[in-house]
């Protein structure tokens, strides 16, 4: 196992964690997965987001849920692979992975919503606290069979479960970052909460 960076001169290694994340976040699986399955271009589709949330409403199940566990998957290896030069390494990674799935190169920085990707990166950085915003996520969209609702709840109470469980500032502040950039990323179905218009759950894209 390499040796923990020193921070005398960690800058170039916390922006090759970055740089890393960032790479492994920018692979669309929901846009591969569509194509491989015959689903053509996703972006097409409903809502035209890249993520689980629209390849289930398109009617494929199977397609979504592995988009779901490849988009978090992403998230999770990025913080291992980065762990293992040590914990600020992780939190660098954690962050490159979440911008690359919102922001991927690939398509004119144009990406997903970030949930899955954030929830992976939390379940890597630190077990109980991506298991709790996970549980938060299921619980919210159960009552109320809204993706978008339980997505924003559940990574708004991200910061407050990595206080009250690990007593972790940079993981907090690593949190709050997350959180508000997947909020920002959901804008579009805020105003749509809003209006009642929000499609739920198990709903199929027209």
């Amino acid at each position: 196992m390499p040796d923990p960076i020193s921070w005398e001169f960690a800058w170039p290694y916390l922006l090759a964690a970055l740089a890393g994340g960032y790479l492994l976040g920018s692979i669309p699986f929901g846009l591969v997965l569509a194509r491989i399955g015959g689903l053509g271009d996703i972006r097409k589709i409903g809502s035209g987001n890249i993520g689980a949330t629209n390849v289930l409403r398109a009617g494929y199940k199977g397609l979504a849920a592995a988009t779901l566990i490849l988009d978090g998957g992403k998230g999770t290896a990025a913080v291992l692979l980065a762990g293992l030069w040590g914990p600020d390494m992780q939190l660098a990674a954690a962050l490159g992975a979440v911008l690359g799935h919102l922001f991927p190169v690939w398509l004119s920085f144009k990406g997903g919503k970030g949930m899955a990707t954030a929830l992976g990166v939390l379940l890597g950085l630190a077990w109980p606290v991506g298991v709790a915003a996970c549980a938060t996520w299921l619980a919210v969209a159960a009552v109320f069979r809204f993706s978008s609702l339980a997505a924003l709840i559940s990574i708004a109470a991200a910061p407050a479960y990595a206080w009250l469980l690990m007593r972790d500032l940079q993981l907090v502040q690593l949190a709050a970052v997350v959180a508000l950039l997947v909020w920002w990323r959901h804008h579009a179905n805020i105003r749509r909460l809003l209006r009642g218009e929000e499609p739920r759950i198990g709903r199929k894209s027209p």
